[in-house]
């Protein structure tokens, strides 16, 4: 069964840091293309970053210099380390997953971990 684990979310002052982690289970992980989505209150979903397998990355323009996508294929995990925090970044962060392949098509989601930014 594939599983999407998220962890590191919480409360944190604006100009703070967070880490994001995610550890997924039931994939090649090594074959995926790992992402992070946020979605605040009555906002749409918004891609904040991604990461291929071959540690291509792409960031929001949003996000850009203050964030950072990595991942460890031998823990099976991708992480999003968030410096320089703003109100604004407060939302529901989830990790996906996407073999990114016309054989094997579908995104799969993480349960989603809630980041607040507030003084």
């Amino acid at each position: 069964q594939v599983q999407l684990v998220e962890s590191g979310g919480g409360l944190v002052q604006p100009g703070g840091s967070l880490r994001l982690s995610c550890a997924a289970s039931g994939i090649a992980f090594r074959l995926y293309h790992m992402g992070w989505y946020r979605q605040a209150p009555g906002k749409q979903r918004e891609l904040v970053a991604t990461i291929t397998p071959s540690v291509s990355t792409y960031y929001a323009d949003s996000v850009k210099g203050r964030f950072t996508i990595s991942r460890d294929n031998a823990k099976n995990a991708v992480y999003l380390q968030m410096n320089s925090l703003k109100p604004e970044d407060t939302a529901v962060y989830y990790c996906t997953a996407d073999r990114w392949s016309t054989a094997t098509p579908g995104t799969y989601w993480g349960q989603g971990t809630q980041v607040s930014v507030s003084s």
